[in-house]
């Protein structure tokens, strides 16, 4: 609004002139201003002195201060309100409540900024990061073959065919592009004394056994038999069929002999199938020492439990079972690709075949000492 060329002591000085006796044309003439504005500031400044139209200018112009700060505050109000239900930790959330608050209020940049909490510099920063468009498809790629993959093996992967970015830049790709892999873990309770499980010192030393169980889409259940070598972490035998009594399990366990050797010992569980008469009997025959864990102590046989959720995880739960041939390929083949292509994080980032190949030229595998613990109370061994 333009301001007018008179100050309040000028208004009221001309008001007075009327007062003296000086006719209303001749005032507006002399000032050069209209009849309706005189009679204006007569309406608004009559009988008032100087202090006094001071004091009401003064009021005047709190009381628009007042009117803006209480406009300004209700506008506030509704932009938070508006923005309430939206989360804005991280700067990119809070450039887009700025974008929001200026958009759908008309906001100024500085306001809505100082609404949302956000530095100006900030909201206009421009990332010069580069895309790394092929890294990120390679890597989304990837993470689509191995859905149960989480970062870390994924790197590994990466890294065989010459990506090697840095580990944080990865988790970062890893997190925009929101592969996670969520997971359900059960409470450990941890009691009683432990001790470090021992790692066996070459292959052949000792294999665990067990057994996994599934069905058919038809609804038939079936049953796998997994053997592993616990120095290389070689899946050795994956075995499935509808039933595996005991002299199936020493029959394949021969059939496992002829081809790698035989092993000084082997660990398994109290199953029906590894204690019938056949495995006693088969132990006898071939000299081998046969450990037993405590009943209700799967963590005794840590290593083959591993690997057990490894195969549910990324195997058995990945697919669907239309017949028991069809299982066994998908079987085969998995075992297949986790001896020579799947990455082992305590090998190093080795594959077990690689970590077997490097032990018989001589080589120390890669190996890291594995913190999994058994219990020694309720251990028992059967020759």
């Amino acid at each position: 609004m333009k301001g007018s060329r008179f100050s309040e002591e000028q208004i009221i000085g001309i008001l007075k002139e009327q007062d003296a006796g000086s006719k209303t044309a001749d005032i507006c003439r002399r000032h050069g201003i209209s009849d309706a504005t005189f009679y204006k500031w007569k309406a608004k400044y009559g009988g008032l002195e100087v202090s006094e139209a001071k004091r009401l200018k003064a009021l005047e112009d709190e009381n628009a201060k007042l009117k803006k700060l209480l406009a300004e505050a209700m506008l506030d109000n509704a932009v938070l309100k508006d923005l309430a239900g939206k989360k804005m930790v991280t700067p990119g959330a809070k450039r887009e409540a700025v974008a929001h608050a200026r958009a759908e209020f008309g906001m100024s940049e500085r306001r809505a900024c100082e609404i949302i909490g956000i530095s100006r510099r900030v909201l206009r920063y421009v990332s010069r990061r580069p895309d790394d468009a092929p890294l990120r498809a390679r890597l989304c790629a990837l993470a689509a073959e191995r859905r149960r993959f989480g970062y870390r093996r994924l790197g590994l992967l990466l890294a065989r065919e010459g990506l090697r970015p840095n580990h944080k830049k990865l988790l970062r790709l890893y997190r925009e592009e929101r592969l996670a892999v969520r997971r359900r873990r059960g409470r450990k309770r941890a009691m009683g004394a432990r001790a470090p499980m021992v790692v066996p010192a070459g292959p052949n030393q000792c294999w665990s056994l067990d057994f996994v169980s599934d069905a058919l889409v038809g609804g038939q259940r079936f049953r796998v038999l997994t053997v592993i070598d616990q120095f290389s972490r070689e899946c050795l035998a994956l075995v499935a069929d509808t039933s595996l009594c005991g002299a199936r399990v020493a029959r394949e366990l021969d059939v496992l002999i002829a081809r790698r050797g035989q092993p000084a010992m082997i660990i398994s569980d109290n199953g029906t199938e590894l204690t019938s008469n056949a495995i006693l009997r088969w132990t006898q025959d071939r000299l081998i020492a046969w450990h037993y864990i405590a009943p209700g102590k799967p963590q005794q046989n840590a290593f083959c439990e591993s690997f057990n959720g490894r195969l549910r995880d990324e195997c058995l739960n990945e697919t669907l079972f239309t017949s028991l041939r069809h299982a066994r390929a998908v079987l085969s083949n998995w075992r297949l690709d986790y001896n020579t292509v799947r990455p082992h994080t305590k090998l190093g980032g080795q594959t077990p075949a690689e970590a077997a190949r490097q032990c018989a030229l001589g080589h120390a595998p890669g190996h890291i000492e594995t913190t999994s613990t058994i219990k020694h109370e309720g251990e028992r061994h059967c020759a």
